[in-house]
C-alpha cells in the first residue's frame, strides 16, 4: 500500500455465499470489522458492531501493490455494497489501482440489524467511526465518496467533517436537498403513506422490487437475486422502512436540520466533483441534477440518456470514473483545465458576435425580411397570412438593446439559459442577439426534434428562462418543459396564468424605451454563449456549448471563407443559419417554408425570397435543394431570372451528388455553389464548390493518389485544421495523426470556431477529445495528393469484414448510378470481424413494400458497386424510404437499417425498419 495507509479490516466472517450467488464479487474482498459505535442513538455509548465491507485493499496489500488512493462507496436504500462491484473490478486490476472500501450500512446488506432507528446524523456519525477504525481518517492518499441515492447525503456530511482528507466527491443519482415548493416524487409518497408504509417497505420485498426495476436493461435474475440475499425476512428489512420514513423534507422531521446544515454546507468547499446520471430515474429527477449543480457548479457531468435509477446495474460507471479519478490524481490533465487552458492561450482579438448591429445602428436598410406565414410580430401584432415584413438595422439594434434591458430588469442574468422556442425570422433574430448582447447563454433545439427530443433535450440543458409562441409555451405546460415562461408574442390574461407566463415580448419591450448608458453588460469572451443541439441523427441530440469567442470565430470563418461582406442579402434556407445574417452584416430573409421541414421549401418560395430583398447568397440544406429542384417547372420567368441573379450558394447538413449540383448549376447559372463540411461542433471544417469537385473527380479516373472512394470536400476553410486517424486491419482508430494521401481514418478537427465542449456529457466529451488539441469527428474519410478530404462515412458505419474495414460512401454512389436506383445505404450485417455487405436502395418508381430487390435490378446493383469499389453485396433491398435524421431529412439512419437488414435476412418478418 502506498505512503502512510490505512489498516485492513479484521478479518472476520465472510458472507453467507453458500445460499445464493453473487456474480461479480471476488470472494476475498468480503469482509467484517467491528467498531466502537458512537452515533447519539445508541444507548450505550461505544457498543461495538459489526459492519461488513466489501474491500480490495487486502488483495492489494497481499499482492505488495500500491494503491493511488481510497474510494469510500456509500450505497442507498434498499441497496448495498453490491451496488459498487463493477467499480471494485475496474478499480482492482487498473494500472495504478485505487482501494474500495464499499461499506454496507448498519442495519443493510450483511451488517448487523442493530434493531435501533438510525437516522441522518447517526448514519454520517457511523460512516465516521467506521473509517477511523479502519485507519482512512490518517490514511495520507487521496479519499474519495462515491455514493448514490441515500449514500449522496450521508457521504457528503461525512467528507464536511472530513475537509482534510476528503479530496473529491463522485455522485450518481442522488439528493442532498428537496425544495418543499414541489411535491416529493410519486413513488416515495406511495412509500411515505402510512396505510402503505410498512407493507410496501418491510412486510413485502415490494419497495425492494420497484428499485431493482428501475434499471434498464433489467438485471438478470440472478443479480436481482444478490441485491435481495440480506433482505429475506421482515427483520432483516426493517432498516429499509426506517430509511424511507427518515426522508427529512418537511420542516417538523427529526433529520430535517442536520439535512439542511449538510445540504447548504455543500458549496462551501470546492473539490473535485464528477455527477453520473440516469435521465430517466422516476424518484431522483432532473430537478434534483439541477439543485446539485447550483451547489456545485463546477462539476463535471455526464447524463445517460435512457439509464434510470439504477444507474451502474445499466450503464459502465466504473471505466469513466477511473479515467476521471486518474485526470484529477495522476499525470492527466482534466478536460475541464483543458478548456480552461484553450482559453487561456486564445487570441485577444475579439469582436463580438453582434458587433455589427452596433456598428449600423443609424442604417435604415433592411436588416431582416419574414416571408410568408408570421404568427407575430416582435412588437405584438398579428398581420395576416403570406406577407413580408422587413425590419431596418436601426430597428433590430434598437430592439436588440431595448429587448436586452428588459430581460435584465426582469431578473435574467448574464450566464442564465434561455430556451428560444420561436420560429425562424425578425422575432426570433431579436431574440437571439438581445440574450447574446446581456450575456444569457441561448439554448437552441430545433422543434423538428419531436417532442420526445425536444423534452430530452430541453430538461438536460436545464434553462432558466423559456421563451416561446403559444403553441410552445403550451406544449411546455403539457410536458413539463423547464424555465420560467415568457411569451414571445402577446396573449390575454386568462391564457398567461394557464401557461405559466409571467411576461410576455411585446410587455417587455413596452417598459423600456431608453437604455441608460452602461446598462448592458460588456460579454466576457471566454463565458458560454450558446447550447446549440445537434441534430439526432446518430443518436440521442447532443447539446454543443459555444463561448462568445468561438461564435464570433465561426462568424469569422464563413465571412473570410465565402467573402461575405456587409451589404450582402442572403436567404437562409436552413435554420441555423438564419442566426448568422446580422452577424455578417448581411440582410437576410426567411423564405414561406416549415423550417422544421426542410424539404417543403420550393422553387417559387425561393425565388421570392430572393427577390424580396435582392439576394445575391443562398443558405439552403440538400433536402431543402432536392425538392426546389422538384418544384423548378413551377417558376414565372422573372422568378427564374431572380435565382439566375444570385452569385453564391451554400448548402450544408449532408453531401450532395455532383449530378444534383449539375442540375441545381442550371438553375443559378451565376452561382458558385458550395458544399461546406461541418457539424454541429465545428461549422465549416471544410469547403468545396462545383468546380472543385468536378477537378477531383477527373483526378481520381485518372488514378490520383487518395482521389476517389468517397465524397470530396474539399480543404480547411479558415483558421482550420484538419487531419485522420488512421484505421488499422480490424478496423479499430489508432492514435498517430496523418495527412498522407489515401489513408483512411478517424477525421479530426480543429480550429477556433470548434465548440467548446459537449453540454453534461463529460465521458462524451472526454471521447471527441481524447487527441490532445484536436475534436475526434466521429467521420472517416482520407486525403488526396492535392491536399483534399474525402469523407467516407461514419466511423460506427464502417463494415468490419473479413477482409478488413469497409467504408460504405464510395460503394453507395456507385449504387445510384444504375438507372432506376435512388438514394442507397450500405450496411453490414453479422458478427464484427466477419460482417457482410448489403445495399438498401430506394428505387423510381418507389416500390410498394420493402423486400428483396428483383433479380435483374440486383445483379446490377452488385455488379456496378464490384466494378467501381470491388465490393460485392451480399444482398440487394429495396425499400420506399429510408429513415433519416429529422433537421436535414437526408442522412440515413444506417444502424436502424443494418438490424432491419439482419432480422428480415435472418426470415424474420419483412415489415418496414
Amino acid at each position: 500500500m502506498s505512503k502512510k495507509t490505512s489498516r485492513s479490516p479484521q478479518t472476520g466472517p465472510r458472507l453467507p455465499m453458500t445460499e445464493v450467488a453473487l456474480p461479480g464479487v471476488d470472494p476475498a474482498w468480503s469482509t467484517t470489522v467491528t467498531v466502537a459505535s458512537t452515533a447519539a442513538v445508541e444507548p450505550v455509548p461505544g457498543r461495538k458492531r459489526r459492519w461488513h465491507l466489501l474491500d480490495n485493499g487486502p488483495a492489494l496489500e497481499k499482492a505488495g501493490v500500491a494503491d493511488r488512493g481510497i474510494i469510500l462507496a456509500v450505497h442507498g436504500n434498499p441497496t448495498w455494497s453490491y451496488l459498487w462491484r463493477s467499480v471494485l473490478k475496474a478499480a482492482t486490476e487498473a494500472e495504478q489501482p485505487w482501494r474500495v472500501v464499499a461499506v454496507d450500512q448498519l442495519d443493510m446488506g450483511f451488517s448487523e440489524r442493530t434493531g435501533l432507528f438510525r437516522r441522518l446524523q447517526d448514519r454520517v456519525q457511523d460512516l465516521s467511526d467506521l473509517t477511523a477504525e479502519l485507519g482512512i481518517d490518517t490514511a495520507d492518499v487521496p479519499v474519495v465518496t462515491l455514493a448514490h441515492d441515500w449514500g449522496g447525503l450521508i457521504s457528503q456530511g461525512w467528507a464536511q467533517e472530513h475537509p482534510g482528507i476528503h479530496a473529491a466527491t463522485i455522485l450518481t443519482n442522488t439528493a442532498v436537498h428537496h425544495d418543499n415548493a414541489e411535491s416529493i416524487p410519486t413513488a416515495l409518497q406511495v412509500a411515505l403513506n402510512s396505510a402503505l408504509h410498512e407493507p410496501l417497505t418491510k412486510h413485502t420485498t415490494a419497495f425492494l422490487d420497484t428499485t431493482l426495476a428501475l434499471a434498464d436493461p433489467a438485471p438478470s435474475s440472478e443479480v436481482k437475486k444478490a441485491f435481495k440475499a440480506p433482505y429475506r425476512t421482515r427483520e432483516r428489512r426493517q432498516a429499509i422502512a426506517n430509511f424511507v420514513a427518515d426522508i427529512p423534507a418537511p420542516e417538523d422531521h427529526p433529520s430535517h436540520a442536520d439535512y439542511e446544515r449538510i445540504a447548504g454546507r455543500m458549496s462551501a468547499r470546492e473539490v473535485p466533483t464528477l455527477l453520473l446520471w440516469g435521465t430517466n430515474d422516476p424518484v431522483f429527477q432532473q430537478r434534483y441534477l439541477d439543485d446539485l449543480l447550483r451547489r456545485a457548479p463546477h462539476a463535471d457531468v455526464h447524463r445517460f440518456e435512457g439509464a434510470k435509477h439504477l444507474v451502474g446495474e445499466s450503464r459502465d460507471i466504473a471505466a469513466p470514473i477511473l479515467t476521471w479519478l486518474d485526470e484529477h490524481f495522476g499525470d492527466g490533465l482534466p478536460v475541464t483545465q483543458q478548456h480552461r487552458e484553450k482559453r487561456a492561450n486564445a487570441s485577444d482579438d475579439f469582436s463580438p458576435f453582434f458587433a455589427e448591429l452596433e456598428a449600423r445602428r443609424t442604417d435604415d436598410s433592411p436588416a431582416v425580411v419574414d416571408m410568408g406565414p408570421v404568427a407575430q410580430t416582435v412588437d405584438g401584432t398579428a398581420p395576416a397570412l403570406n406577407v413580408e415584413r422587413t425590419v431596418s438595422w436601426a430597428q433590430l439594434s434598437s430592439q436588440v438593446d431595448r429587448l436586452g434591458a428588459a430581460l435584465l430588469r426582469t431578473g435574467v442574468r448574464p450566464g442564465d439559459r434561455v430556451n428560444l422556442m420561436v420560429p425562424p425570422g425578425s422575432l426570433l433574430t431579436t431574440l437571439i442577439y438581445s440574450c447574446l448582447r446581456i450575456g444569457a447563454v441561448i439554448v437552441v433545439a430545433d422543434q423538428g426534434l419531436g417532442r420526445k427530443g425536444l423534452t430530452r433535450a430541453l430538461k438536460g440543458s436545464s434553462p432558466d428562462w423559456f421563451i416561446g409562441i403559444r403553441k410552445a409555451l403550451v406544449g411546455a405546460k403539457a410536458l413539463g418543459w423547464p424555465g420560467r415562461k415568457i411569451s414571445a408574442v402577446s396573449l390575454d390574461p386568462v391564457t398567461k396564468r394557464a401557461l405559466g407566463v409571467e411576461h410576455t415580448v411585446p410587455e417587455l419591450l413596452d417598459s423600456v424605451t431608453t437604455v441608460n448608458p452602461g446598462e448592458l453588460p460588456l460579454v466576457d469572451p471566454d463565458a458560454e454563449a450558446a447550447v446549440l443541439f445537434t441534430s439526432g441523427s446518430t443518436g440521442p441530440a447532443k447539446g454543443v456549448v459555444y463561448t462568445h469567442r468561438q461564435m464570433a470565430s465561426m462568424r469569422d470563418a464563413i465571412r473570410v471563407t465565402y467573402g461575405l461582406r456587409a451589404g450582402t442579402g442572403l436567404v437562409a434556407g436552413f435554420a441555423p443559419f438564419a442566426l448568422l445574417g446580422p452577424a455578417l452584416g448581411a440582410a437576410s430573409v426567411t423564405p414561406d417554408m416549415d423550417v422544421t421541414q426542410p424539404k417543403t421549401l420550393t422553387a417559387r418560395a425561393l425565388a421570392e425570397a430572393v427577390m424580396a430583398i435582392d439576394a445575391t447568397a443562398i443558405f439552403a440544406s440538400p433536402a431543402a435543394i432536392d425538392n426546389v429542384l422538384a418544384t423548378a417547372d413551377e417558376l414565372a420567368p422573372a422568378q427564374r431570372d431572380a435565382l439566375a441573379r444570385v452569385d453564391l450558394m451554400l448548402s450544408a447538413g449532408a453531401p450532395i451528388p455532383e449530378a444534383l449540383l449539375e442540375r441545381l448549376q442550371t438553375l443559378l447559372p451565376a452561382a458558385e455553389l458550395h458544399t461546406p463540411y461541418g457539424m454541429t461542433e465545428a461549422l465549416p471544417l471544410t469547403d468545396v464548390s462545383l468546380d472543385v469537385i468536378r477537378a477531383a473527380r477527373e483526378d481520381a479516373q485518372r488514378g490520383m493518389v487518395g482521389a476517389g472512394n468517397g465524397v470530396c470536400v474539399g480543404t480547411p476553410v479558415h483558421g482550420a485544421q484538419l487531419g485522420v486517424l488512421p484505421l488499422d486491419s480490424s478496423g479499430n482508430v489508432t492514435d498517430e495523426i496523418t495527412t498522407e494521401p489515401g489513408v483512411t481514418g478517424e477525421i479530426v478537427a480543429r480550429a477556433p470556431h470548434a465548440k467548446d465542449h459537449y453540454d453534461r456529457l463529460w465521458i462524451t466529451e472526454r471521447i471527441s477529445d481524447q487527441t490532445p488539441g484536436w475534436h475526434r469527428t466521429g467521420d472517416v474519410g482520407h486525403f488526396d495528393a492535392n491536399e483534399r478530404l474525402w469523407v467516407e462515412g461514419r466511423l460506427a458505419h464502417v463494415i468490419k469484414t473479413s477482409g478488413g474495414p469497409v467504408t460504405p460512401v464510395a460503394a453507395e454512389h456507385a449504387a445510384e448510378t444504375v438507372p432506376g436506383v435512388g438514394r442507397t445505404a450500405l450496411v453490414g450485417i453479422g458478427p464484427q470481424g466477419s460482417q457482410t455487405t448489403v445495399a438498401v436502395i430506394e428505387t423510381d418508381p418507389a416500390p410498394q413494400k420493402p423486400g428483396l430487390a428483383p433479380g435483374d435490378l440486383a445483379e446490377r446493383v452488385r455488379s456496378t458497386v464490384e466494378f467501381a469499389t470491388g465490393i460485392r453485396p451480399s444482398a440487394v433491398m429495396v425499400i420506399p424510404e429510408h429513415p433519416t435524421d429529422i433537421r436535414h431529412n437526408s442522412k440515413i439512419d444506417r444502424a436502424a437499417l443494418s438490424q432491419w437488414a439482419e432480422r428480415v435476412l435472418s426470415g424474420g418478418k419483412m415489415s418496414a425498419p
